[in-house]
Formats: structure tokens, C-alpha cells, sequence
């Protein structure tokens, strides 16, 4: 199936007012100020001295066809096999608000969000029943997830206004993808011009096919299995995002918001780049883990062969490393997390250190 990118100007929307992420997130890019050899896959020495030590816990992914769900099941496969005294549990779950919810409420321990939704929770701009959102810790970066917006080539939607009165559907709710699509869509004001549906990938790409709405649309690193089985079964076409972002002062407005370039080739007959933006998923867990759970298990994913099993498992980890370990980190970090960045010389500014 012949997909393609679609670029498509938007009339210019006023900036609203800026949130006060940019001074935070502008300077939490890390550098690396020369980093200690990988570490191996062994699990760190001290823990033979308590050979009777054994923790349970559960790591939140996402709905089922996203990468969020990649990541937790395999990551969790790996610690539970490597680190001796370690058991994970992977879950599905909503996405990046439901898991924010879940640790702040300890119905899970760890769990991968995005970095805007991170922030936006910890100061109070987003919501959970039953609990305040100063429990989630950061224990590293994973990978930039590009919003990408799903129609049929052959169709009549060529950029994002001519989605007026269409049916699309934004991801399920709790999810980042909604979230991102709900702040896209209002600040251009569209969101109440659109027909939005709250469907998970699989399941949007089946309505997709089916032709029960016109669009979808998702927050996810690549390849996304959802996309690639869309365009199994029709030809498929990617609206430019990041020009009406750019255009419309979307990215001053949420400056945890970045530009980004899918290349060629990432979905089968897929010709041209596709320009759009991203956001940041982080592996997180809460306030209160043990320590040396969160250092074993980063020494584990973050050494050589743990990041080669990454890799195979999704090419959206071809992004983990050391060096990129802190990217776009817009919380403090666990305290087992601080001592496995500090021991491997990768500088932490004293706001993660809160």
C-alpha cells in the first residue's frame, strides 16, 4: 500500500500564555560529562549479602498495540530473569495519565508516561480522583514518541482544518495520545469542529479499515504496529503536524512539545518524510520503591546487553543509552536512579535532585 506525507499550512491562533514548563524543561537535557564503561547484565554484587530479599511489583505499560506495552512486557521479562531477587508484572493500562494515577495511588510501581503529562501533573495542571501527583519519581528516558495522524491517501483530507465535522479518533481515555490530541486541537481550535473518539490504536485501526471514521491518530514511538496493519489493507497518507504547530505557537504554548522528521521508509511504501512533533517517554516509578530495585534493574536495562535486547525487541529504543539517559527528564528522579546516573558520571541538575 502507497502511503504518503501530507503538508498542509494553518491559519495562525494566538499563542495563549506560556506554561512555565520551559524553564524546567529547557534545562534538563543532559550532557554527559564522560561516562564509566557499560555496565554488564549481572546483577550488582551487594545483593548477596541478603540472599533472602524478594520483591513483587508491577509495571505499567499501555493499551494494548501501543509501545508503551512493548517496552513494559519486555523490560519486565528481562528483570525478572536477571535481577534473581526481582519479579515484574507487566499490565496493560490507559496510558500515560492512567499510569500517573496508578503510582501516585501505589495500585502500581513502575510505569512509562510522557514527559509533558509528568510535569503537567506534578504542578497541579492535570487531575486523578482521590489523590494529589507528587509521588511519581523518573528513573531514565526511553524514547520520543511523534504524534502521527492517519487518513487515506485517496481521500479528501489534506491538512488538519479539512478535519471539520470528520470522525476521528484520538486514543482511549487516560491515554497520552488523547491528551496531546485534546491540547493539539483545542489550541488551533478545532476540537470542537471534530467528531473525536475515544478508541484505542487496535481498535481505531480496525474502524479505520472498516470505514467507521476518517482519521487516526496517535502518540507513539515507530514503527507503531496499529499504523503498519492500516496500511496493510489500505493506502494510507500522514497530515503534517508540526507546520500548524509551528505556525500557530503551539510549541511556545507546551514547550515539551518538539519537532520531529519520521524518514522514509519507517511503513512499507511509506515515500516521503513525515514532519510532525513529539513528546518524551519516561520509565518512572513512585516515591517509596526500594532503592535497590530501581539501581539493579537500571544497571540491568542501561548495560550493553541489556540495551541490545531493547533494541531487538522495538527500534524506537535504538535512543537508549547512557549518554541520553536524562533526556528530557521533567521530574526528580528516584533516589536508586540518582545513584546509578551519578556512578555512571552523567551530571544531574539540582532540580532532579528534589
Amino acid at each position: 500500500m502507497k502511503i504518503s506525507s501530507l503538508k498542509s499550512p494553518c491559519s495562525r491562533v494566538g499563542r495563549g500564555s506560556q506554561i512555565i514548563l520551559a524553564l524546567l524543561l529547557g534545562g534538563v537535557l543532559l550532557l554527559a560529562n564522560g561516562c564509566s564503561s557499560e555496565p554488564d547484565i549481572t546483577p550488582a554484587k551487594h545483593h548477596a549479602d541478603s540472599p533472602q530479599k524478594h520483591l513483587a511489583l508491577t509495571f505499567n505499560g499501555g493499551p494494548r498495540g501501543g509501545t508503551f506495552n512493548y517496552f513494559a512486557n519486555k523490560m519486565s521479562a528481562v528483570m525478572s530473569k536477571h535481577v534473581h531477587w526481582l519479579e515484574m508484572f507487566p499490565r496493560e493500562s490507559g496510558g500515560s495519565l492512567d499510569n500517573i494515577c496508578a503510582l501516585n495511588t501505589q495500585t502500581a510501581d513502575m510505569a512509562i508516561l510522557y514527559a509533558g503529562d509528568a510535569f503537567l501533573a506534578r504542578h497541579n495542571k492535570l487531575t486523578c480522583k482521590y489523590t494529589d501527583l507528587n509521588r511519581v519519581r523518573a528513573i531514565a528516558f526511553l524514547y520520543s514518541a511523534p504524534a502521527q495522524l492517519v487518513v487515506r491517501k485517496n481521500g479528501t483530507i489534506r491538512n488538519v482544518q479539512d478535519l471539520k465535522g470528520r470522525i476521528v479518533a484520538i486514543g482511549n481515555v487516560g491515554s497520552g495520545a488523547a491528551l496531546s490530541a485534546e491540547r493539539f486541537f483545542k489550541h488551533l481550535n478545532l476540537w470542537d469542529s471534530i467528531d473525536h473518539r475515544n478508541l484505542g490504536y487496535s481498535q481505531a485501526a480496525t474502524s479505520f479499515l472498516e470505514g467507521k471514521i476518517d482519521a487516526f491518530w496517535t502518540l507513539v514511538g515507530y514503527p507503531n504496529t496499529s499504523i503498519i496493519e492500516a496500511a496493510s489493507q489500505e493506502d494510507i497518507a500522514f497530515i503534517n503536524l508540526h507546520q500548524p504547530a509551528q505556525d500557530s505557537g503551539f510549541y511556545d504554548v507546551y514547550p515539551f512539545y518538539t519537532s520531529a522528521i519520521i524518514p522514509n521508509g519507517v511503513y512499507e511504501d511509506q515515500t516521503a518524510p513525515i514532519s510532525t512533533f513529539q513528546d518524551s517517554a519516561l520509565w518512572c516509578t513512585r516515591k517509596g520503591i526500594d532503592d535497590d530495585a530501581i539501581y539493579s534493574s537500571l544497571r540491568l536495562i542501561f548495560g550493553g546487553k541489556g540495551l541490545d535486547i531493547m533494541l531487538k525487541a522495538h527500534k524506537a529504543a535504538q535512543e537508549m543509552s547512557l549518554e541520553n539517559g536524562l533526556k528530557s527528564i521533567s521530574i526528580p528522579l528516584h533516589p536508586g536512579a540518582v545513584r546509578f546516573w551519578t556512578e555512571n558520571n552523567i551530571e544531574i541538575p539540582p532540580i532532579l535532585l528534589q
